[in-house]
């Protein structure tokens, strides 16, 4: 467990290591009371970031509950923050970036931390408490995403035939749910598309699809960060600078050298989770 302050220190130690300007807006977000995190009755979990480019801040809404997972959405929402301040000083029409990378900055520093956590762990059975949370966000990513889109494309193509009636929907996301699970779960949740916010948003379609877009497009950049150590800092600031200006395949040209086209840099990023997996399954086999 982690306090909020503990947080914040941990956070601060983390972001220095791979960008001391990274480290000094999230320093400068915590003295200046952008965050609004408090645990209290009838305050919905989560976590929520908006900027605000007249005044040149930032703010947080979310609910912190003192576990590694709550940590986790802190730097999650600080990189949202960030990724808005290295903009702020260009014209607002190079500011308005595409939802396909709005997470990248966000599930980068995310990685931060998820690593940073896991490398001070002390006991075996602590390393298996956070590999498992580092893998539930891979499981989010490649199955309960996945399924988020099976469900919106199914529900868009019917839609052109005419209206939906609530069974039929409830049919497609059970569908979609056992589709991207590969049957692999004992029991469904039909209604999903009822409980979650995401699929009311409806001047993005598509919403949910670009949090695996940019959980894979982050790995790769985080992997590309751990090979160029302090230099990197300039370079990512460069990158995140131009996510307004580019489609993501210019991008990744440019600030990376990688093809997105090509199934190799995708590859990488599946391949650290797969690491992750099977340490995982090394930890716990006495356990089975």
């Amino acid at each position: 467990t982690y306090s909020f302050d503990e947080a914040a220190d941990f956070i601060l130690t983390n972001f220095r290591k791979f960008s001391p300007k990274m480290a000094d807006f999230a320093k400068k977000a915590f003295e200046n009371s952008w965050i609004e995190a408090e645990d209290r009755p009838g305050k919905r979990p989560g976590g929520y970031c908006t900027s605000l480019p007249e005044t040149k801040e930032s703010r947080i809404f979310m609910t912190y509950s003192n576990s590694v997972n709550e940590v986790a959405t802190l730097a999650h929402e600080l990189g949202h923050a960030f990724h808005s301040s290295v903009l702020w000083e260009l014209p607002e029409l190079n500011r308005n970036y595409a939802m396909n990378v709005a997470e990248t900055a966000s599930t980068f520093a995310e990685l931060i931390v998820a690593d940073a956590t896991l490398k001070e762990a002390t006991t075996k059975e602590e390393k298996i408490n956070l590999l498992d949370a580092k893998m539930q966000n891979a499981i989010a990513m490649f199955m309960n995403i996945h399924a988020r889109f099976i469900f919106e494309n199914s529900f868009y193509q019917a839609r052109q035939e005419g209206l939906v009636s609530p069974a039929q929907i409830t049919e497609m996301m059970t569908a979609a749910q056992k589709e991207s699970y590969a049957d692999g779960l004992s029991s469904y949740h039909p209604h999903f598309w009822a409980a979650k916010l995401h699929f009311f948003i409806d001047d993005v379609p598509f919403y949910n699809f670009p949090y695996t877009f940019g959980y894979l497009f982050s790995m790769g950049i985080y992997a590309f960060a751990n090979q160029k150590g302090a230099s990197f800092e300039e370079e990512y600031i460069a990158l995140l600078q131009d996510t307004a200006s580019m489609t993501t395949e210019e991008l990744a040209q440019k600030h990376l050298g990688v093809d997105l086209t090509k199934p190799d840099f995708w590859q990488a990023g599946i391949d650290m989770v797969l690491q992750d997996i099977d340490t995982f399954m090394e930890l716990t086999e006495e356990y089975v």
